[in-house]
């Protein structure tokens, strides 16, 4: 968890490149990183005002 937390610091602003959730945010919809749970998953305060996570290694994202 310690390299996602360097990579993905809170405040880090990512887009959307594709989340296996039935409520997942529109493609390329941006948000703010809040942190890295101690399973790795990404925190993310959605511009759309979702806060569905991340899961590393199913769901991407990239910086912007």
């Amino acid at each position: 968890m310690a390299i996602l937390r360097e990579q993905y610091p809170e405040g880090t602003r990512v887009s959307l490149l594709q989340m296996n959730d039935a409520h997942a945010p529109e493609i390329g919809t941006c948000g703010t990183v809040k942190g890295v749970d101690d399973i790795g998953s990404i925190m993310v305060h959605w511009d759309n005002d979702s806060n569905l996570n991340v899961v590393f290694g199913e769901d991407y994202v990239v910086k912007i």
